[in-house]
């Protein structure tokens, strides 16, 4: 699943390549996640300009004039592709030809992209906008798994199963530490990670993808990775459930409980 860096850069990517373009034509391939009708997705969007494109949490959201906004969610296994003229990409859900500026699609194998019409607005605050105080009151009174606290979209909006292992391995506490457990010291470090972490990956995948729509990297991963047997200071690398997602950690992390 795309998390937070990846879609941050394709953002970036849609807005370098789209912004100021008008939107002449959306194809609509699958349209059972719709919240409205093919109709009226067409007919808010098309003869439209991009003005905009920017990551909400763990969403897409492209901005059209005349207030027009459309959010995208990868879901699991969705991904964005440039567009070729010569075919239509398998797999398609949703295809986006601005004028004399091609375009690109959302593709998803399983089908669960999901796009929405004017997406209401969500409460809880991005990743990279957390405040300090709540990032500690909410740990403060949270006795779950400080991963799953992480992942938690109606807690802080933009960390997946990926990142969270990745600020937790930075930090130095175990993932399977009881939130409220966690000492003030602790929870600055993991705060502090949270925007070291995601603001390094989003450097290295920007700088990886130049303009090109590719799936999530996850080549500079220091732990969450199948093909990391060791850390780069030695450490084995270990893995088990949590939420039955799969966690990767060593036993140098500071377990709290």
């Amino acid at each position: 699943m795309a998390e937070l860096p990846d879609l941050t850069v394709f953002a970036q990517i849609l807005s370098r390549k789209f912004k100021g373009k008008e939107l002449d034509k959306l194809e609509v391939t699958v349209a059972k996640k719709l919240n409205g009708t093919v109709g009226d997705l067409k007919s808010a969007l098309e003869g439209h300009e991009l003005s905009s494109v920017r990551r909400e949490g763990k969403t897409l959201q492209l901005h059209f004039s005349d207030n027009q906004i459309l959010g995208l969610h990868l879901m699991l296994r969705g991904e964005l592709v440039d567009l070729n003229d010569d075919e239509t990409p398998r797999f398609q859900i949703l295809a986006f030809h601005f004028k004399n500026a091609g375009g690109f699609a959302v593709i998803d194998l399983q089908k669960q992209a999901t796009p929405t019409l004017q997406p209401e607005p969500v409460a809880a605050p991005d990743a990279l906008d957390l405040d300090k105080s709540y990032f500690t009151a909410l740990l403060a009174k949270k006795r779950t798994v400080i991963k799953t606290l992480l992942m938690d979209q109606k807690a802080l909006r933009g960390i997946g199963n990926s990142y969270a292992d990745e600020i937790l391995y930075d930090a130095g506490v175990s993932p399977f530490s009881i939130a409220k457990a966690i000492p003030s010291k602790q929870v600055t470090k993991i705060y502090n990670s949270i925007r070291t972490v995601l603001e390094k990956a989003i450097h290295d995948i920007a700088e990886a993808n130049g303009d090109k729509l590719t799936g999530e990297l996850k080549d500079f991963m220091n732990i969450h990775s199948p093909q990391l047997k060791t850390t780069a200071k030695g450490e084995i690398i270990k893995t088990e459930k949590i939420g039955g997602r799969t966690t990767y950690y060593t036993d140098a992390q500071e377990l709290f409980v």
